[in-house]
């Protein structure tokens, strides 16, 4: 770990419910909320009794496969930005995530525990988001570009399913990075959800070299 860096990590194997935890505290999202941001979307249009429309789609799917932040932005404002947020969140069982102010979406914060039920609601049963909504967020976070794939697919094999999303921002006020993981993949054909958050990197490659690591640690 680099000097001044930390990384918080979380994994639950699907299968036996076992759950590991490691490091811990606040963390910043990056582009991690954007998987926050298209639950309370479908939530919404849900609860409307209606289909995304063919704008909302496009903006999800250019939101999670090529992590498009104009994209974010209008599904953020179109949720009514960190009070749509937080309430979507609480209905879904976040506890610890609360909405970045104003158009800020990127510095929501989080904790690794949070990105789990996060992930539980997606790739678990008992959801507020019904089976269709469901399925539609796991069929963009397994098609996340390649260059996008790395973080919690680190551990997979070659040709493993994974979905996957990733956050990176470099904070203004210090010039380090954030760099956050999150996702669903197979080990020793085990399904395991993880996320892995770290912040005080120098650069997005010792990030992600942290990230992984912490990833590899707790799936080993």
């Amino acid at each position: 770990m680099g000097e001044g860096a930390r990384a918080s990590v979380a994994a639950v194997d699907l299968g036996s419910g076992e759950t590991v935890c490691r490091g811990g505290g606040v963390f910043v999202t990056a582009s991690v909320v954007k998987v926050d941001i298209l639950t309370a979307v479908l939530l919404g249009a849900q609860d409307a009794g209606r289909e995304l429309t063919g704008v909302e789609r496009a903006y999800a799917r250019a939101m999670i496969v090529r992590s498009d932040n104009r994209a974010a932005s209008a599904l953020w404002d179109g949720i009514g930005r960190a009070a749509g947020l937080d309430a979507a969140n609480a209905r879904l069982g976040l506890t610890r995530t609360v909405g970045g102010e104003g158009p800020l979406w990127g510095l929501t914060r989080t904790t690794a525990e949070d990105r789990l039920v996060l992930l539980r609601q997606v790739f678990g049963e008992g959801s507020e988001l019904n089976g269709a909504s469901r399925a539609y967020v796991r069929e963009l976070m397994e098609g996340v570009v390649p260059e996008q794939a790395w973080g919690v697919p680190s551990v997979a094999g070659a040709g493993t399913v994974r979905a996957v999303k990733n956050g990176w921002l470099p904070r203004d006020a210090t010039g380090l990075w954030v760099v956050n993981s999150m996702g669903r993949v197979m080990v020793g054909g085990r399904p395991y959800l993880v996320a892995a958050l770290s912040d005080g990197n120098a650069t997005k490659e010792r990030g992600v070299a942290l990230v992984e690591g912490a990833v590899a640690s707790v799936l080993s």
